[in-house]
């Protein structure tokens, strides 16, 4: 376990709260609570009586609990944020912030093995609780299951060569390190796509690790229902896959198919879409790589 507590500065910070457009006396809920960037600004424009609940499945995350009675921090997975409001005796919220994918903290700090930059033990778990991490899925999943985790979420077209290739080396000898990853696919990384590959890898295994794409709908589904008439859902991804699905999930309330349309031919949608896309400018990513990739979506409940 780490002692520094490093936290990088948030993402689209005002942009993302004042998309939560703040009723001082409100209850909001930030998901992805961190270095609590988000939620000090979401606390500082609360007034006496408003309340903040946070949502962090990382124990490093802990350390950074804010000393403000108004505040809640909830050490558990945001897929179970409707069970754990309705534990505080809450079951509807004015808005609710979420600043998906992995934190820069997880990122710097190397034995967690979420970065390319460091040699690590294959783990990758957001939460330490976790039975599943990087060395599991890396050893033993069968080959059609590793072809599933590079194609859907590393979107590598070579994910069948990757997954042949894991199998293949591991009989003579287990992966235990990011190293000795990189090593086996060493191949499929030629030096001017190196890195975006090795993304696209670290990606998939821990999206796979973290049941990523799940979590994030059970919760969209949740905020539906614990969002008040007019409450307000502000979004931060990072990948195409996180975006597609929370914009197909505000325009249309669902993830596939399409709304079913009332009496006069108008579809019944419940979100209403505030704004524009908002991505970050090179000013801020200029200061925080990690930005470059963020695209914040803002909703209404209807």
């Amino acid at each position: 376990m780490t002692t520094t507590m490093e936290y990088h500065n948030p993402v689209l910070l005002h942009a993302s709260v004042d998309g939560l457009n703040i009723n001082p006396d409100g209850i909001y809920v930030d998901v992805t609570f961190g270095g609590g960037g988000h939620s000090k600004e979401i606390l500082s424009r609360l007034g006496p009586n408003g309340k903040l609940f946070a949502f962090d499945q990382d124990e490093d995350a802990l350390a950074n609990a804010l000393p403000d009675e108004r505040f809640t921090l909830i050490n558990e997975n945001f897929r179970f944020i409707k069970r754990f409001l309705r534990f505080y005796g809450v079951k509807e919220v004015d808005g609710i912030l979420g600043d998906l994918g992995v934190s820069s903290h997880q990122f710097d700090v190397p034995e967690r093995g979420f970065s390319t930059r460091f040699d690590a033990e294959l783990d990758m778990r957001m939460s330490q609780k976790n039975d599943l991490n990087a060395y599991r899925v890396v050893n033993e999943y069968d080959e059609t299951n590793l072809k599933r985790v590079f194609l859907d979420y590393g979107e590598l077209k070579n994910a069948p060569a990757l997954a042949r290739t894991i199998v293949e080396a591991r009989e003579h000898q287990l992966i235990k390190t990011t190293d000795e990853l990189k090593e086996v696919l060493a191949k499929y990384l030629p030096e001017r796509v190196r890195n975006k590959i090795l993304a696209q890898i670290y990606q998939a295994i821990r999206i796979e690790v973290n049941q990523e794409m799940d979590v994030l709908k059970e919760f969209l589904e949740q905020s539906l229902e614990i969002l008040k008439p007019g409450g307000r859902l502000s979004v931060i991804s990072y990948h195409s896959l996180e975006d597609r699905l929370v914009k197909r999930f505000i325009k249309n309330g669902m993830f596939e198919g399409e709304p079913e349309r009332d009496f006069y031919g108008n579809f019944s949608v419940p979100f209403k879409t505030v704004g524009k896309l908002i991505v970050p400018d090179s000013e801020e990513i200029k200061i925080n790589n990690r930005a470059r990739s963020a695209k914040l979506r803002i909703a209404e409940k209807k």
